[in-house]
């Protein structure tokens, strides 16, 4: 660990923080609805974002605006579609990669803290060339409640040794904000296209890209404001 760095450990989100599938998500049913003539606002989808997906029933939500049940399999069927198709390509969001490979050069630890499941995490770190670059990766598969609760940073600060004031969130989303915070980490919003549009205004610091400064920039940052606090 460097002298000049307050932090021990880096804790990534996944879902639209590393890779911007959020967006893309609330695209393929946004398309589908208008397909049937609803709307699907993005304050009522971001109830899901960050969180399990049962935090919302999408398909109830759509059969309440047109008025009659609908076929939740051919549903299912053509968000997967049309999500696979808008994921094809798509790379880590700016500054992202950077980050990661910055923390490498500081000797900071990296940890992976997410409530989507691990095929879908690893899946997609391992095709981006990422997967290896973190010490620790924790999924919904490893915890009983994922967020807004705290379980999977307090695993992994737990299997990481590490206490949570020397610890690092980075998030997108409110619930992950919260579970962040929840655990005793300070948490770094970055949010993409969606979760922009969303109340995030209880996390500890904003950025709107990792492209926008360098790691050791927002920590030195980071160090400044709580000095002077």
């Amino acid at each position: 660990m460097v002298q000049s760095c307050a932090m021990d450990l880096l804790i990534f989100d996944f879902d639209g923080l590393i890779l911007d599938t959020e967006t893309s998500a609330f695209q393929a049913w946004t398309e589908i609805y208008r397909s049937y003539g609803a709307d699907l606002p993005v304050s009522v989808w971001g109830q899901c974002i960050g969180t399990s997906h049962h935090a919302f029933n999408v398909y109830e939500h759509l059969e309440k605006q047109v008025g009659r049940p609908l076929d939740r399999d051919e549903l299912k069927r053509a968000f997967l579609k049309r999500h696979e198709g808008l994921l094809k390509g798509l790379e880590p969001r700016a500054g992202v990669v950077e980050y990661l490979e910055e923390a490498r050069k500081l000797r900071i630890a990296l940890a992976l803290a997410s409530s989507s499941h691990q095929d879908w995490v690893v899946g997609h770190l391992s095709r981006l060339g990422l997967a290896e670059l973190f010490h620790s990766i924790r999924t919904a598969d490893d915890v009983e409640r994922v967020k807004p609760h705290p379980e999977l940073y307090d695993l992994t600060l737990t299997f990481m040794g590490v206490s949570p004031d020397r610890a690092l969130a980075f998030e997108d989303s409110p619930n992950g904000i919260t579970a962040a915070q929840a655990a005793g980490i300070y948490c770094v919003a970055v949010p993409n296209p969606v979760t922009a549009q969303l109340d995030i205004s209880h996390a500890d610091r904003r950025i709107e890209s990792m492209a926008d400064l360098t790691l050791r920039e927002l920590l030195h940052r980071i160090e400044t404001s709580k000095t002077e606090a």
